[in-house]
């Protein structure tokens, strides 16, 4: 086995039993980030997302994608002039991923690309020659990644460091922010009553850590896709009123399965419903 590798495992032998596969994917994740960061990538954007939260701020969930934003507004970036760098980085640590960029169907200002490889080649990679059932030969793992090239205005950054699978550096957005971010998409993902329940599971994590919102980033976000109007009231007070609406429509039994395959305690969900999300927003604060 790989030694960078073995390494990496040995930090999940004290956590709770997790899917293999979702163990390749959270490693291969964090050598994306350190590929990147030796492509330059982070002098231009900052990390942010679910996947952030899991790597720097210990959030107890798997998360799929990679998600990233430019610090500055620019028409002319161009994600895969960083492919060639990315490739060749991971490829040092044994990783076998082809990056594909995704072609948008319609105008926007994010930019996509996913990072694909043989599901079995890399469990052997990281496993051997443990037994791998139910793994079809075809499979793969997908790794998506999106960059925003077009930020709202407002947000925070900071810099963090990683030491495997060897020391690099990450821009992410401070803690403020990227809580801003979430409550946006509790606020905005989804459809009528539906709401991915994975962002409900993150709301909860950052209102136990006590971390304020960064309220002029999130009002800038919800400026920006049409939520709230130039010129709206958005006070601490509204952004509860916000929210106590948004608690009252979701379908809780729907959010719940939708946050089930990416944790591994599951008890917290039974206490989910309105009332429940409606009185932990009162211990909302503002930075």
């Amino acid at each position: 086995m790989n030694t960078i590798i073995e390494q990496m495992l040995k930090t999940y032998d004290d956590q709770p039993s997790m899917d293999k596969k979702n163990v390749v994917k959270e490693i291969m994740q964090e050598m994306v980030l350190c590929g990147l960061s030796r492509a330059g990538f982070f002098k231009k954007a900052a990390f942010y997302g679910g996947t952030a939260l899991r790597i720097f701020y210990g959030l107890d969930r798997f998360s799929e994608d990679l998600d990233f934003s430019l610090k500055a507004k620019d028409e002319d970036f161009d994600l895969t002039t960083y492919f060639p760098l990315l490739k060749k980085e991971i490829a040092a640590f044994g990783l076998q991923l082809d990056i594909e960029e995704k072609v948008k169907s319609v105008d926007s200002p994010i930019q996509s690309a996913f990072l694909k490889g043989n599901t079995r080649k890399h469990l052997l990679l990281f496993y051997g020659n443990e037994a791998l059932p139910g793994i079809h030969p075809g499979e793969r793992i997908r790794i998506k990644f999106e960059v925003d090239t077009s930020p709202p205005e407002y947000a925070g950054f900071e810099h963090r460091y990683r030491l495997l699978p060897s020391p690099y550096e990450v821009a992410l957005y401070d803690a403020s922010s990227l809580f801003a971010g979430k409550i946006h998409a509790v606020l905005c993902r989804g459809w009528k009553n539906r709401v991915k329940g994975r962002d409900l599971y993150d709301y909860i994590s950052f209102l136990s850590r006590n971390m304020p919102v960064n309220l002029a980033h999130l009002q800038a976000r919800l400026q920006q896709n049409g939520y709230l109007k130039l010129g709206d009231d958005f006070s601490l007070t509204d952004l509860k009123r916000h929210l106590s609406n948004r608690f009252e429509a979701i379908d809780y039994k729907q959010a719940k399965e939708d946050v089930i395959p990416f944790i591994r305690n599951t008890d917290s969900l039974h206490v989910w419903n309105a009332h429940f999300f409606k009185q932990i927003t009162e211990q909302l604060a503002v930075s």
